[in-house]
């Protein structure tokens, strides 16, 4: 037997994206059984040793965070009690991560809260994924790795548009990552300054930047409702921008949000399939790229206790 041999698990949560994963990682996925009793609590049930062995379980923790969330608590509690060596959360959509400071009074900080459950559980790091705010990296005491997925969409949105191009925050949270993709790029950047009526409803103000007759991709880490990137559309092609496209890393999308995209000058929506991404029908404007290879490089790394920076760079510049 191989000491600390890998091992990678997957959650209900999407055993494609965990299939996927594995295959690029060269390990074939390992079995687990997590099922419900008729009362929902779950239970789960490794079907194969851990002992000893390097677990990673992948599960992002979208469209049913709860449940998700409890199934990884559950799972990684059931590795640390059959002596697994080490074992790591796969999270690339990291839930409650909106909940990330006390805006008003009388709240909580859920997601300070989500990372000591998982620290509870017995997890020894996280390997997670554009973070709603990087600065939750600080809210754990054990190792979190944290990746990009500008590698893949940036690839993708270059082939797309080599010049002329003008990389659009939605809102200042968005204009260090738009920033980003600018650089990478070559493009120029704009801000649109927005003001949010309700959760699901925003008002775009206002547009600082120059997009007259160029191409215009707007940024930004999720969407859900569509509202904020729809609005700064609106705007765009109003100030004479040629086209307009929006890049997002996670997209929990709501059926009010593809009526909304459907309906809006975006050309198309570029995602990752960190979470099951909705059926995508032809001609749909949604566009689902693979972060399989990323998070499979990823894995490789920290297991053979290598560096993961040099995924951050976009392959050939």
């Amino acid at each position: 037997m191989k000491a600390h041999e890998l091992k990678i698990f997957s959650g209900n949560a999407h055993r494609e994206l965990a299939a996927g994963i594995a295959a690029r990682a060269g390990v074939p996925l390992s079995d687990a059984t997590v099922i419900r009793f008729p009362d929902g609590e779950i239970s789960v049930r490794f079907e194969e040793t851990v002992r000893g062995r390097d677990v990673f379980i992948v599960q992002p923790t979208a469209q049913q965070p709860n449940e998700y969330l409890m199934e990884l608590l559950v799972m990684a509690d059931a590795a640390k009690r059959a002596s697994a060596a080490r074992v790591t959360a796969v999270m690339p959509y990291f839930a409650y991560a909106r909940q990330d400071r006390k805006d008003r009074s009388r709240v909580p900080i859920s997601a300070k809260l989500v990372a000591n459950l998982l620290a509870a559980a017995g997890l020894d790091r996280v390997l997670t994924m554009d973070l709603h705010a990087p600065q939750i990296q600080g809210f754990f005491d054990i190792p979190l790795d944290h990746l990009y997925a500008a590698p893949v969409l940036v690839r993708y949105l270059k082939a797309r548009h080599d010049k002329d191009v003008v990389v659009v925050a939605p809102d200042p949270g968005s204009l260090k990552m738009a920033y980003g993709y600018a650089k990478r790029m070559g493009a120029g950047i704009a801000l649109v300054a927005k003001q949010r009526k309700s959760a699901t409803e925003v008002e775009a103000m206002d547009l600082v930047g120059d997009v007259a007759g160029r191409h215009c991709v707007i940024v930004d880490d999720m969407t859900a409702t569509a509202g904020t990137l729809c609005a700064a559309a609106q705007i765009i092609m109003a100030r004479g921008a040629a086209s307009v496209c929006a890049a997002v890393s996670h997209c929990p999308i709501t059926p009010i949000g593809l009526e909304r995209l459907e309906n809006s000058p975006i050309e198309e929506l570029v995602t990752t399939d960190s979470i099951p991404p909705p059926p995508v029908k032809a001609g749909s404007r949604l566009k689902v790229l693979s972060i399989a290879p990323l998070l499979g490089d990823a894995i490789l790394r920290i297991h053979g206790d290598e560096s993961v920076s040099n995924l951050f760079e976009i392959q050939g510049e």
